[in-house]
């Protein structure tokens, strides 16, 4: 049996399996887009090729640097170069007139090393490419020489202004120390300490400055001759091959991307089944053949003789299911026309053999006329509309429950119905539709015939309820038939019999009745006739004295009835055993009896015999 409802697992909000197999049976879209993604790369190396480009490498040499850089003294010059004054200053030198804001986008600078700096420069041509590599690395190793030699400019000048301020403290210490000497004997000898050892710190401070200025103002002679053209500029030769590969490669992978992507969002969204449990689950029949869609292409010439074969198995299936039952039984296809015209084709050939068989085409392309036509079969094919044939005539209706399908002329078709479906065809809301439809109908789905299924799908598509119209329970035997009357009197008597057995077996009351022996119901009864025969209606006349005042009486007190089995007022200890055991008997035997109408269903019983 299924899982009943409140039981049911919940959906996940994503069923991967559901989702690989959406994307593996739409494997012909994903690989459209990457194969349209290769193809417009390398379309586009050709349509738009890579522009003339040269590269120019420049060895940049550092004031402060140092082992332990980690590459910052090359990405500030790499920051440097993008700038406008270094493309400002070499498209001045070139004599060019463009704008330093569209040259910067068409060159770039990769710091290789520490030390090396790599320029990049496209243009309309060679030449030119090379002539703007050149002039760029040139203006860069110009304002990196003039910002090196203003730094150390900037510094000694630095170092020249501190000598001056030394230089006039120590012009105040010594008129200090020459007035202090002015005044004689009278003179401070501490102070004229102090100040003798202010004029040496001075002068020695003064020889430094002097000394350190002379130093700066040499500038740093490494950088200026080690920063330098290392590789000349160059034009890069046209890798035609490698730009088409690199290309191709790009457009595939971003065309594969899309591709799936695409198909995912699509098998969320539509919501369309393609497992064999969904598409039971919501048509409520049980899947119980598939049969692979009509091959394309290529496929056609070696999988053809497989696809008949499969179908053929599929027909002598239905074969006997046809057989069994004496109503029709219909073919409706839901996104399969061709293959439930070949199947109701095959069928109808079999039963031919047997004797008169025909089919029934109600398809809207009347593909089963088709399909004679081009097999030139001797099957003989009708219309919906034609007259019925025959007794002895089977009629195979083959038809559709596709959006439009008049619902009501279905039952024409056949009593009983097979549902050729394709996978992923139809969405929830329509297999829901399609099963209420038939169910208002009155045509049992009998099965379904799977087309075109995953061939990795392994889900289970048969339900175990429904036994009345799947096809293992067509074979079961009828129930028996309901016992007679004169049976149920004699289990009747049986089960008196049990019940008067396990009275006697169980704790015995102060007073032995004989148990009540049921009655048979009115229902059960045979009818008997009037003693005489009733007067007709409106002949029997009312007397007079019915019509007086009705005379007040007291009420009148019904006499308590004898309740068996009770000793003392009170229950018996075996009650609770005797229901249990009785229940079930009750049950069996008295199931069936309906009460007369105004009347009871079990009679008064009669006195019971006291027992001594």
């Amino acid at each position: 049996m299924t899982t009943p409802p409140s039981q049911a697992p919940a959906a996940p909000l994503v069923d991967l399996q559901r989702l690989f197999i959406a994307i593996r049976r739409r494997k012909r879209v994903w690989l459209a887009t990457a194969l349209l993604g290769l193809i417009a790369g390398t379309a586009l190396a050709f349509v738009l090729p890579a522009p003339p480009t040269a590269v120019a490498k420049v060895i940049v040499v550092h004031q402060d640097d140092s082992p332990t850089d980690s590459g910052t003294l090359m990405r500030t010059d790499v920051a440097v170069l993008q700038t406008t004054q270094i493309a400002g200053a070499a498209l001045k030198k070139l004599g060019s007139t463009d704008s330093p804001e569209d040259f910067m986008k068409n060159y770039a600078g990769l710091g290789l090393t520490n030390n090396v700096l790599q320029i990049t420069v496209k243009a309309k041509s060679n030449e030119e490419a090379v002539a703007r590599a050149q002039a760029l690395a040139e203006t860069f190793i110009a304002d990196h020489v003039k910002r090196s030699q203003a730094a150390a400019a900037a510094q000694s000048q630095a170092i020249l202004d501190q000598r001056k301020n030394a230089q006039d403290e120590l012009a105040k210490v010594e008129q200090q120390i020459v007035v202090e000497e002015g005044k004689g004997r009278q003179a401070s000898q501490p102070t004229l300490e102090n100040l003798y050892s202010r004029r040496a710190a001075l002068t020695a401070q003064i020889t430094d400055f002097t000394s350190r200025a002379q130093q700066a103002g040499i500038g740093s002679p490494q950088v200026t001759a080690g920063t330098q053209v290392v590789d000349a500029a160059r034009a890069l030769p046209k890798a035609v091959l490698k730009t088409t590969a690199t290309n191709a490669g790009i457009g595939f992978a971003l065309g594969l991307a899309l591709g799936l992507a695409f198909v995912a969002v699509g098998a969320v969204s539509r919501d369309r089944p393609v497992l064999r449990r969904e598409i039971s689950t919501h048509l409520g029949a049980s899947v119980i053949a598939q049969l692979p869609s009509k091959p394309r292409g290529p496929a056609r010439l070696w999988r053809r003789s497989r696809a008949v074969s499969e179908r053929k198995r599929v027909a002598t299936t239905l074969v006997r299911l046809i057989k069994q039952d004496p109503r029709g039984v219909s073919l409706l296809e839901l996104g399969a026309p061709k293959v439930a015209a070949a199947l109701g084709l095959d069928i109808a050939e079999e039963l031919v053999a047997e004797g008169a068989a025909s089919v029934v085409d109600d398809l809207p392309g009347e593909d089963v006329r088709k399909l004679v036509q081009e097999t030139k079969s001797d099957v003989s094919v009708v219309g919906a509309g034609d007259p019925p044939g025959t007794p002895e005539e089977r009629r195979v209706g083959v038809g559709t429950v596709s959006p439009g399908t008049a619902w009501t002329d279905l039952e024409h078709l056949g009593k009983e119905t097979v549902l050729v479906v394709k996978a992923g065809h139809a969405n929830t809301l329509w297999l829901h539709t399609v099963a209420r439809q038939l169910a208002d109908q009155e045509i049992p789905i009998i099965g379904v015939v799977l087309v075109d299924p995953d061939p990795r799908d392994k889900s289970d598509g048969t339900l175990w309820d429904g036994l009345h119209t799947a096809l293992r329970g067509r074979g079961r035997q009828a129930p028996a038939a309901t016992p007679a009357p004169a049976e149920r009197e004699d289990r009747l008597d049986e089960l008196v019999a049990r019940v008067a057995e396990r009275v006697a077996a169980t704790e015995q009351p102060t007073r032995r009745f004989t148990p009540v022996r049921p009655v048979l119901p009115p229902a059960l009864a045979t009818p008997r006739p009037p003693a005489s025969p009733l007067p007709p209606p409106g002949g029997v006349s009312v007397p007079d004295h019915l019509n007086a005042p009705t005379k007040k009486f007291a009420p009148v007190k019904p006499t308590k009835r004898p309740t068996p089995f009770k000793r003392d007022h009170g229950e018996p200890a075996h009650k609770g055993e005797l229901n249990a055991g009785l229940e079930p008997e009750k049950s069996a035997v008295t199931n069936g009896a309906s009460p007369r109408v105004g009347g009871s269903a079990t009679r008064t019983p009669e006195k019971s015999a006291e027992v001594s």
